[in-house]
């Protein structure tokens, strides 16, 4: 699962190991494995902890090795690299709220993940290939659901530039 999250990256045993460490550590462990709902709850953190620069697994290792790296790379395109700490932030909100949708019901997790999907590849025809739900429907659940983010930054009081 992390290898393919990380899309094939050296770091997916890294990521793959602290993971699963912060879940066997974490408060909601028990609850979430009672609930069969673990495996999701690990690939949001696989992912956060992968893609975000303000993640935990992120402090812990990638910023130590702005000096010296396991993979150079990675520390080589964080160097070159403009930093925008608000579109981070963002971002995290936004994967915050879909991962807290993934587990407020059936209807709001078809609509989490439709728009995972949907951001990954913008073209409703082959999202409808794929995964054998109508085209109107896919567009309408992704509509929807970026409805509720927004109503949700707005609620939390997030500014944005959409």
């Amino acid at each position: 699962m992390s290898k393919r999250i990380c899309k094939g990256s050296p770091e997916h045993e890294d990521v793959a190991h602290h993971v699963i460490t912060s879940f066997m550590e974490h408060k909601r462990a028990e609850e979430l494995i009672a609930k069969n709902e673990a495996m999701k709850f690990m690939s949001g953190m696989i992912h956060l902890s992968y893609y975000s620069s303000t993640s935990p697994y992120h402090t812990l290792y990638r910023q130590k090795g702005r000096m010296h790296s396991l993979y150079p790379e990675t520390a080589e395109a964080q160097i070159n690299t403009d930093y925008n700490y608000e579109r981070d932030m963002l971002t995290e909100a936004i994967q915050g709220i879909l991962e807290e949708m993934q587990s407020e019901g059936v209807e709001q997790w078809y609509r989490s993940m439709l728009f995972g999907m949907w951001i990954d590849n913008q073209n409703f025809s082959e999202l409808e290939r794929k995964t054998g739900i109508p085209r109107s429907s896919i567009s309408q659940a992704v509509q929807e659901c970026r409805t509720f983010i927004k109503q949700e930054l707005k609620n939390r009081n997030i500014e944005y530039d959409l």
